[in-house]
């Protein structure tokens, strides 16, 4: 049963590392050099665009019936310039060559649940984990504290029938 819990926490996580948005290690940021100097509040809008980056997933996948509404930018970008502005390059030959990413409802679905589920399956075992470990604490269990007098009447008792069986073996 071990090892199948292993393998499952495994897949677990593959799955949320798959699920992740490629923004948390892009590689178009400017990476500052040591000589710079960070603002305070720069990790806390990293984290922020981060966090934003996976509530609202993109894609540019276009389908049928969606509108394409240009990028931002401008008109004329190839299409890494295209890709350094967060906009999708046009594969095909449509009248723009760079428009805005789609929402993408079934990525945000997916990952919505999987929190939950992560959330659920955290909030069942930690109960049984808290008990598994408090109930051998002989701080928390009273049960377990050995409680003197009753020690001390075992060990009485236990003299006495040793004395008892030494006499009736002479």
């Amino acid at each position: 049963m071990l090892i199948g819990t292993r393998v499952a926490w495994d897949y677990v996580v593959l799955i949320l590392l798959y699920c992740i948005d490629s923004s948390f290690a892009s590689s178009t940021q400017h990476i500052l050099g040591k000589s710079e100097l960070t603002p305070k509040n720069f990790y806390m809008k990293d984290a922020y665009e981060t966090l934003l980056s996976f509530f609202r997933p993109v894609t540019c996948r276009h389908r049928d019936g969606q509108t394409l509404i240009p990028c931002d930018v401008g008109e004329g970008l190839n299409a890494t310039e295209c890709l350094e502005n967060k906009c999708c390059p046009s594969k095909t030959h449509h009248e723009l060559q760079c428009y805005m990413p789609f929402k993408d409802n079934m990525q945000l679905i997916f990952r919505v649940l999987l929190l939950v589920a992560g959330g659920l399956l955290i909030l069942g075992c930690l109960p049984l984990c808290c008990c598994a470990c408090l109930q051998r604490s002989p701080c928390v269990n009273p049960l377990q504290k050995a409680n003197i007098k009753i020690k001390q009447t075992v060990q009485k008792k236990k003299a006495h029938s040793d004395e008892t069986y030494a006499l009736l073996l002479d």
